[in-house]
C-alpha cells in the first residue's frame, strides 16, 4: 500500500511540473477529487478546463488531479500533503475519507487557502477549510426520499447503496433520506417507520467501485425478489452503461410496473440514457461541471482575503417519468 502512496504522490509532483512548463509564471489552484476513475469527477476536470480557456491571462492556473483510484483513501491524504507542501497557491479538496483528511490537514496546519469542493470535512472539522462548494447533499437526500414517497406512498422494503463509509457528502445523503422518508429527524436505520424498512445487509458500501456497485446490485435483486425500493444514493453503478443494463435486465418487468423503484443520484450521460430506457424512475442530478467551473473563482478571492460565502451550494436537478426534465429526449 505504501508503494500506491508513493505513486500518488509521484503524480502529484509530475503533475505540477508539467503545469510548470506550461505556464512558466503561473501560481497553482489544485483540484484534488476522490479518484480519477470516476467519470463524475471528470465533469469537475472539464469545468476546470473551462476556467482555463476564460481566463488565458490569469495569474493562475487550475490544476485538477486525485488518486488514481476512488478506494485509494491514504493515497488522497498522500496527494495532498505533497501539493501543500510543494508550493501550489490554493487547494480544493474532495475528501474520500473526511477524518483522516481533517487529521492530515490539522497537523500540516497549511498557510495556503484550503476549500472543499463536491465533499466536505465532517461538522466538526470544518474550521480546517474556509469554504465548501458543491452540493447540498442533505438535500439530495430528502429529494430522493420525495421521490421514492411518491411512487411508493405506502413505503415497502428498501436498500441504499452508499459509497466509503467515511465520505461525509454520502452520509449526509443518507441522512436527508432517512430523515424524510420516516418523518423523524436523526433516524439512523429504517425499521418501518412510515411504512419504509431497510432489509438485511444494507445499506450496501461501493467504496466507489462501479464493478462493485453493479455487482451489489445483482446480489440484492437475486436474494430479495420482493424488494419494492433501491436506492442509488450516488450513480455508481450506473457510470458502467453495459453492467447495469444487464443487472435491471433481470428486474425489468418489475421496474416497468412500478413494483420495484430505482432511484439514482446524479445525470452524466449514461445516467439519463438508463433513465430514457425505463432503467430509473427519477435522477436527482448534480452540477459538477459547475463546482470545476466556479472552484478556481473561489480559491482566488481567498488568496486575495475576500469574504466569501459558506457555504457554496451549486444547485439540484430532478427527473422523473412525470416530469423527465432536461433528461427527456
Amino acid at each position: 500500500m505504501r508503494y500506491v502512496h508513493l505513486i500518488a504522490a509521484s503524480a502529484a509532483i509530475l503533475a505540477l511540473a508539467m503545469a510548470g512548463a506550461q505556464a512558466q509564471d503561473k501560481k497553482t489552484l489544485a483540484i484534488v477529487v476522490k479518484g480519477l476513475d470516476n467519470p463524475f469527477f471528470e465533469q469537475i476536470n472539464l469545468g476546470c478546463q473551462d476556467w482555463a480557456a476564460n481566463n488565458p491571462d490569469s495569474e493562475y492556473e487550475c490544476l485538477y488531479t486525485g488518486p488514481a483510484s476512488s478506494a485509494d483513501e491514504a493515497g488522497q491524504v498522500q496527494l495532498v500533503d505533497d501539493l501543500i507542501t510543494r508550493g501550489v497557491a490554493a487547494i480544493a479538496i474532495s475528501p474520500s475519507n473526511a477524518p483522516a483528511m481533517a487529521n492530515r490537514l490539522r497537523d500540516i496546519a497549511p498557510t495556503i487557502p484550503v476549500m472543499t469542493v463536491d465533499a466536505d470535512l465532517s461538522e466538526a472539522d470544518r474550521s480546517l477549510r474556509a469554504t465548501f462548494l458543491g452540493t447540498d447533499n442533505y438535500l439530495m437526500g430528502v429529494y430522493m426520499a420525495e421521490q421514492a414517497q411518491m411512487l411508493k406512498a405506502d413505503g415497502g422494503t428498501v436498500c441504499l447503496q452508499l459509497g466509503n463509509v467515511a465520505a461525509d457528502n454520502i452520509n449526509a445523503r443518507a441522512a436527508g433520506f432517512r430523515d424524510t422518508i420516516s418523518g423523524e429527524k436523526g433516524t439512523d436505520r429504517l425499521t418501518g417507520q412510515n411504512g419504509w424498512t431497510e432489509i438485511e445487509g444494507c445499506p450496501l458500501f461501493t467504496n466507489d467501485q462501479i464493478d462493485l456497485a453493479n455487482q451489489q446490485m445483482a446480489d440484492v435483486f437475486t436474494s430479495n425478489p420482493n424488494l419494492d425500493a433501491f436506492i442509488l444514493v450516488g450513480g455508481w453503478a450506473q457510470f458502467a452503461p453495459q453492467a447495469y443494463a444487464q443487472v435491471t435486465d433481470q428486474v425489468m418487468d418489475r421496474l416497468q410496473s412500478n413494483e420495484l423503484i430505482i432511484i439514482a443520484g446524479d445525470t452524466l450521460p449514461p445516467q439519463v440514457q438508463a433513465f430514457n430506457e425505463g432503467r430509473s424512475h427519477a435522477q436527482v442530478g448534480q452540477r459538477p461541471f459547475e463546482m470545476g467551473q466556479r472552484s478556481p473563482d473561489v480559491m482566488i478571492q481567498l488568496i486575495n482575503g475576500e469574504a466569501v460565502e459558506d457555504p457554496i451550494y451549486t444547485g439540484l436537478d430532478i427527473c422523473n417519468r412525470e416530469d423527465p426534465g432536461f433528461c427527456a429526449q
